[in-house]
């Protein structure tokens, strides 16, 4: 089914009232305020005392405002920035704010993700319909998802309205307090003040008028303030969830406890499907307080009265499965990469000028490099917690797209959705992987089984064993040089991994993935392969393949391998010709201003040597998420050959900054997740099966041998961009380039142990 297809049979089913409501959230504040709170107002539940003000904003007649947050708390820190973004335009005091994680409503729904996939992949005489049905589809699926460094880019708008909002039906109660002209008023510190809040004549607090504000209605016109009198934005407030995560108090999914509660572990076939072939059921009875065995067609559970008892009795029940591929190993998985470079055309994705002009001329520079496959490896395994009574469903469960797990959970069980409630709790490390909900589908299943409330909690051998892995990828990389200068005048990637965004999407469920064309190649597989030099003829190719176990997005998405590749090759170039590698990058970048300042920073704050033969300094930069990044690593290697990173140092622009200390720590996450990709150990398979069973076997980065990190922000007034993401991408090349740098040797696999 073609993509115009797929959008007319979308559109000819979308009604007048689904309609405003998607263009009022995504379009303007009016067209919002008009169809909310009427419509949606049940959905939030308020205290005695607390008045509903819109979507994200409560506040209570003792003065505590509460934000609604639609995005997951993973550790990145968004819910303290988004509040703070609400807060500064409310003109509240930060002490006095508070956090709820929103519910499942359409109000909330993360458009802009889809928003950016259609302007991404569909072609431009179809980019108006297809960002207006692109914004529909996701208000109509109640698509809250948090995936793709989408949080600030995607609801600064939002929170900034929903603030002002607020703020303005305050200054009109205090306007009728004072019988003064409500614009006269205005807000700071969680007043309302009659004049400027430095020369006031009169002021109120926010808890004195909540009530009388909350039954106005808001003016057709609500002015935003200006930046100059936003006093948070830009400042590292305390972060909101920090305090609990340091005393102990913050909840997870796993601290749940509920009224005769069960506990439930797991065993599940092989990634690339396997059926049932032995169990020791009898061992398995025979552990004490081991309640029920459930046999599902996708999972082996036992039920008992703690999790260890549980465990204890899939152990000794001793689960084989007979698997569907048992050939299935690392260089089975290398194999079919290569084939489907050498036996397939690959479609052209993505392309600059002509595309076809790279030829098999001797002026040709061609490498070929891999990756292996990655696990997300998150310290929280997946867990769930379920409770089936009345013919309802709660699920308490850590997760990416509460929306899209609900309707998954209701499918499940025979549920009408409405009858299933999600309660997003803090996640323990998502990355990609708690987008998929198959925990809280299995322990809902299990719920209904044992007539019980059930806490299920995978092991950390099924949690690594069922991942769904950063796709391995294979790149040939040709450009042709030319002879005096030594530039690249054409460029062509063959990119061979499989086709993760299609089983992304029909994992998630039915209603989104309307971009993605069947088995067809697609942008997203390799986004980030478009270099960011001023090379003229381009041509980026995509070869789907599948390699028999599923696959899902990771931290960086494909940039986690396409930057590797490009930033690998123009290294590579760059010492072809004896070039400084940073130099050789300047001079081509072109008209990419934000990058090429980072580069050039970053070579400064560094101290960039130039790449020579033994400096052990490796350089690499990137563009994505509307953030930009150059890292230099310098490099040595150990008498034992092991590879030691002493210092990795980043310079970033990502637009205009809401909590520097919060951006900084993105960063340095980033990049020790970038360390463990580029030097850890990759996910291996066998017989059908994921050899890589606890953290230890993954060799992760340690307190003790992480390099030092040096993080400059750049003081930006363009609009903010991502930062969870982008510092993952030029980890692995910066570290590859700094290698060859020491001894000569060019690392073209990931990990760079391999």
């Amino acid at each position: 089914m073609t993509i115009a297809r797929q959008l007319s049979e979308r559109l000819a089913n979308i009604s007048r009232r689904r309609l405003l409501i998607g263009g009022g959230v995504g379009a303007g504040l009016l067209l919002a305020w008009g169809v909310w709170p009427r419509s949606y107002r049940q959905n939030l539940l308020a205290r005695p005392g607390e008045m509903i003000f819109n979507a994200f904003l409560k506040i209570d007649e003792a003065g505590l405002v509460t934000v609604i947050v639609p995005q997951a708390e993973m550790g990145q820190g968004v819910y303290t920035s988004l509040p703070q973004i609400l807060a500064d335009e409310l003109g509240a005091d930060w002490r006095t704010i508070a956090v709820e994680p929103a519910p499942i409503n359409p109000l909330y729904a993360n458009d802009f993700l889809l928003r950016e996939q259609a302007e991404k992949n569909l072609p431009d005489m179809l980019q108006g319909v297809g960002q207006w049905t692109a914004r529909e589809i996701a208000v109509r699926s109640e698509m809250m998802m948090t995936a793709g460094s989408s949080s600030i880019r995607g609801f600064t708008t939002r929170f900034r309205e929903a603030g002002a909002m607020a703020r303005t039906l305050l200054c009109m109660a205090a306007a009728e307090r004072w019988d003064a002209d409500w614009q006269a008023c205005d807000t700071a510190d969680g007043f309302v003040t009659l004049g400027a809040p430095d020369k006031a004549q009169d002021r109120l607090r926010f808890g004195e008028l909540a009530t009388l504000a909350a039954s106005f209605d808001p003016p057709k016109d609500i002015p935003l303030r200006d930046p100059k009198s936003r006093p948070l934005f830009g400042t590292s407030v305390p972060r909101i969830d920090l305090p609990a995560k340091v005393d102990g108090t913050a909840q997870f999914a796993a601290d749940i406890r509920l009224p005769n509660m069960g506990f439930a572990s797991v065993r599940h076939p092989p990634l690339g499907g396997g059926r049932l072939h032995k169990i020791d059921r009898k061992a398995a009875q025979s552990v004490p307080d081991v309640r029920l065995l459930v046999d599902h067609p996708m999972f082996i559970a036992a039920i008992g009265e703690t999790w260890w008892a549980a465990d204890r009795a899939l152990q000794l029940a001793d689960v084989q499965w007979k698997v569907d591929q048992p050939g299935l190993n690392d260089n089975a998985i290398t194999q079919r990469l290569k084939a489907a470079l050498d036996e397939a055309d690959g479609a052209r994705v993505l392309t600059r000028g002509n595309g076809d002009d790279v030829t098999d001329n001797p002026g040709v520079y061609a490498v070929e490099y891999r990756v292996a496959p990655a696990p997300h490896a998150a310290l929280e395994p997946m867990t769930a917690t379920a409770r089936y009574e009345n013919d309802r469903m709660e699920i308490w469960m850590p997760t990416q797209s509460p929306g899209i797990a609900r309707a998954a959970i209701a499918r499940a069980c025979n549920l009408d959705a409405n009858r299933v409630t999600v309660h997003p709790m803090l996640v323990g490390g998502g990355f990609g992987r708690k987008l998929d909900h198959d925990a809280g589908v299995e322990a809902a299943i299990l719920a209904i089984k044992a007539k019980r409330p059930i806490q299920l909690t995978w092991p950390r051998a099924q949690d690594l064993g069922q991942n769904r892995c950063r796709p391995p990828a294979i790149a040939r990389m040709r450009a042709q040089i030319e002879p005096n200068s030594g530039i690249p005048t054409a460029w062509q990637a063959q990119i061979a991994c499989p086709a993760t965004s299609r089983e992304v999407m029909e994992r998630l469920g039915p209603g989104i993935s309307w971009l993605i064309d069947g088995d067809a190649p697609n942008a997203f597989d390799v986004d980030g392969a478009m270099p960011p030099y001023a090379v003229p003829s381009v041509a980026i190719d995509h070869h789907p393949t599948d390699i028999g176990i599923p696959t899902s997005i990771w931290r960086g998405m494909a940039h986690s391998y396409t930057a590797f590749f490009t930033e690998s090759f123009i290294d590579e170039l760059a010492h072809s010709r004896q070039m400084d590698p940073m130099s050789y990058r300047m001079q081509i970048l072109g008209g990419q201003s934000r990058l090429a300042q980072c580069l050039a920073l970053v070579a400064s704050y560094a101290g960039w040597q130039g790449g020579a033969m033994g400096s052990g300094q490796g350089i690499a930069c990137h563009s994505s998420f509307g953030s930009h990044v150059a890292m230099v690593a310098d490099v040595h290697v150990a008498e034992d050959q092991r590879i030691i990173v002493d210092r990795i140092t980043a310079v970033v622009d990502c637009g205009q900054i809401v909590h520097p200390d919060i951006v900084r720590q993105q960063i340095e996450g980033g990049i020790i997740w970038g360390l463990a990709t580029a030097l850890g150990n990759a996910m291996s398979y066998d017989k059908g099966k994921a050899m890589t069973e606890n953290l230890a076997a993954l060799h992760l980065p340690q307190l003790a041998n992480s390099p030092e990190i040096i993080t400059h922000l750049i003081a930006s007034p363009h609009p903010s961009g991502g930062v969870g993401e982008i510092a993952v991408p030029p980890v692995a090349p910066a570290i590859a380039n700094a290698l060859y740098a020491v001894n000569g040797h060019r690392a073209r696999h990931l990990p760079l142990t391999d």
